[in-house]
């Protein structure tokens, strides 16, 4: 439908065509979007990820590629595609803030999508869906929602709707006392930043276990932006994780919490969890599946001994410390770290 143009005054242009003009000019330009995507031993959903990002209806500028260890990257299955880059770095070279953050400074688009390589867009509507987040000026993040993957067990899935539901929400530090940690958590599985905004803050935190995107979401709350969850945006993405992984994954969640408690003072996690597994126990039975409650309690027990560890880090012995964690290159390249500084 054509829009309605206003009329003219005798005495030239009148402020109100300028004012129409501006805002024309506003809507037609489109923000620029860049993606970056650590990656590991890619496997299939990695390339359904790529073909996906291809798909989209929302143009897309680079793709950047930082890849750990060449020797696993299939690099010839996408030499050929446009506006992809591959940059390779070593295992010891990755950081969780620091590899993405870099990848960040080589990028110049308005908007920078960060996806993990197992979140595969579920449509050709994420990036588009995402973009029109940031219609709203205070909105600096915005991430998706993640969908359970077909082979994802009945627990992890009620987990996923927990965490991901079906009503979209913009979030701001006037929420809270309402939501709590709630307020800023945001997935670096699949969110995307105002670009400006990022470099302004510093970005994400250049040396992290874990959690870089709620320690940067935390900052942005803390300065008055808001962050946007678009349930529209949908990708699929879960994991089947042992109770083993849960306690090293969670270890290592809580001591990025220890190591930013001014961001994590904010709000308490536990409450939040303990929600969570009340939650999905009354869904469990709803569901008529409570032979299944003890399978969540040794789940939920895992989660909560790993935080709880994690949280309290620094009064363990470091080979405890390197038995409970799941990524041990960290604690090595601290270490080479804290030796640098000191001499």
């Amino acid at each position: 439908m054509s829009r309605p143009i206003p009329c003219r005054r005798s005495a030239g242009r009148s402020s109100t065509i300028q004012e129409y003009s501006k805002q024309e000019s506003r809507e037609n330009v489109k923000k620029t979007v860049d993606v970056v995507i650590p990656s590991y031993k890619p496997d299939h959903k990695f390339d359904r990820l790529m073909h996906m990002l291809q798909k989209q209806t929302y143009p897309i500028g680079t793709i950047l590629i930082v890849n750990t260890e060449e020797k696993f990257f299939p690099e010839k299955e996408y030499e050929t595609w446009q506006n992809v880059q591959i940059r390779h770095i070593e295992t010891e070279d990755f950081d969780h803030g620091g590899t993405r953050d870099g990848a960040a400074s080589l990028l110049d688009g308005d908007l920078i999508l960060f996806m993990t390589q197992d979140a595969v867009p579920a449509d050709v509507y994420l990036v588009e869906k995402l973009v029109s987040a940031f219609e709203k000026e205070k909105v600096a993040a915005a991430y998706a929602r993640q969908l359970p993957d077909k082979d994802c067990d009945i627990i992890e899935r009620y987990t996923r709707s927990f965490n991901y539901p079906k009503e979209s929400s913009v979030k701001t530090k006037a929420d809270l006392d309402r939501l709590g940690i709630k307020t800023f958590f945001c997935s670096n599985v699949c969110a995307m930043y105002r670009r400006n905004i990022y470099e302004k803050l510093g970005g994400f935190v250049k040396h992290t276990i874990f959690n870089e995107d709620m320690i940067f979401a935390g900052k942005l709350i803390q300065e008055g932006y808001a962050i946007a969850y678009v349930a529209e945006a949908r990708v699929v993405h879960s994991h089947n994780y042992t109770n083993r992984q849960q306690l090293h994954r969670n270890f290592d969640l809580a001591v990025s919490q220890a190591d930013h408690p001014e961001i994590f003072a904010m709000a308490k996690s536990e409450s939040e969890g303990i929600r969570m597994v009340k939650a999905t126990a009354a869904y469990l039975i709803s569901q008529r599946k409570p032979y299944l409650i003890p399978v969540l309690g040794m789940r939920s027990a895992s989660k909560l001994l790993g935080y709880r560890l994690g949280r309290s880090y620094q009064k363990l012995p470091e080979n405890i410390v390197l038995h409970l964690t799941g990524n041990k290159s960290y604690w090595e390249k601290k270490k080479k770290l804290q030796s640098r500084c000191k001499n």
